[in-house]
């Protein structure tokens, strides 16, 4: 059985909401001390009313998106309030939906510096020693299947994703040496508040989507079940790899 102690924190961002969400609630649920990071305050103190154990669930109110450079300094003021991390769960990003004949120079930055910037200068914050636990930290991103499969219009999405993906795979082989994994998932249809419309938009008729994805639309739990367990340390052998949380459609 998965569990972790109260002295193990993780910082999950995107915690407001859909998968973010589901990992902190998960985490906190099986013990571990949770930081949930989101831009959204009244949904993380929502997030915090439903948790297992509450006085473990502490809240961050923070925009990712805001001062990308100075993410590692915000990192050490989070250890310097919290202590040393056990890891963390990044769930935080955008959905982008626009075809290459409309796409400019700073909509395509926007992108990629939510779904790739952002998450790199925070993990390079907590790869200081100074600022995680060492041995036995873990680290999981939430790329996208898109990053292997793209779909028409999803011409940065899926750019930001693979870029991630291909990122953490060289930072893990950086870090091995000192006992730190690191991994990405990369979900297909999984039903969130963020992914529900856009995902329509982009697959279209009920149809297709039960052609494309046998079980229909991935739950929340399908995602953080996943993502738990690799930081847990019942993955301990396992780092650098992108796994697929699909239904067995779309590859």
């Amino acid at each position: 059985m998965i569990s972790f102690t109260k002295d193990q924190k993780y910082i999950v961002t995107g915690a407001s909401s859909g998968i973010g969400e589901g990992i902190a609630l998960l985490l906190n649920e099986l013990g571990a001390t949770v930081i949930a990071m989101g831009r959204n305050e009244e949904r993380l103190h929502d997030l915090k009313s439903k948790a297992h154990d509450p006085e473990a669930m502490f809240l961050e109110v923070k925009d990712l998106s805001k001062d990308i450079g100075t993410l590692p300094d915000y990192v050490k003021e989070l250890r310097e309030k919290y202590g040393k991390f056990s890891g963390m769960a990044y769930s935080a990003g955008v959905t982008a939906v626009a075809p290459v004949q409309v796409i400019d120079y700073e909509y395509a930055k926007r992108i990629f510096e939510i779904n790739y910037f952002a998450p790199i200068m925070m993990t390079k914050g907590l790869l200081d020693r100074r600022n995680n636990v060492g041995k036995g930290a873990s680290f999981v991103y939430l790329s996208s299947l898109d990053a292997l499969v793209s779909t028409r219009g999803q011409t940065l999405y899926a750019g930001s994703k693979a870029a991630l993906s291909a990122t953490i795979k060289g930072m893990a082989r950086e870090v091995a040496f000192r006992g730190i994994r690191m991994n990405s998932l990369l979900p297909s249809l999984i039903k969130t508040p963020m992914t529900t419309s856009a995902e329509s938009e982009k697959y279209g008729a009920k149809e297709v989507v039960d052609e494309q994805h046998p079980f229909g639309w991935g739950r929340v739990e399908d995602v953080a079940n996943f993502a738990v367990f690799l930081l847990s340390n019942k993955a301990t052998f396992l780092s650098g790899q992108k796994y697929i949380v699909d239904s067995g459609g779309m590859l």
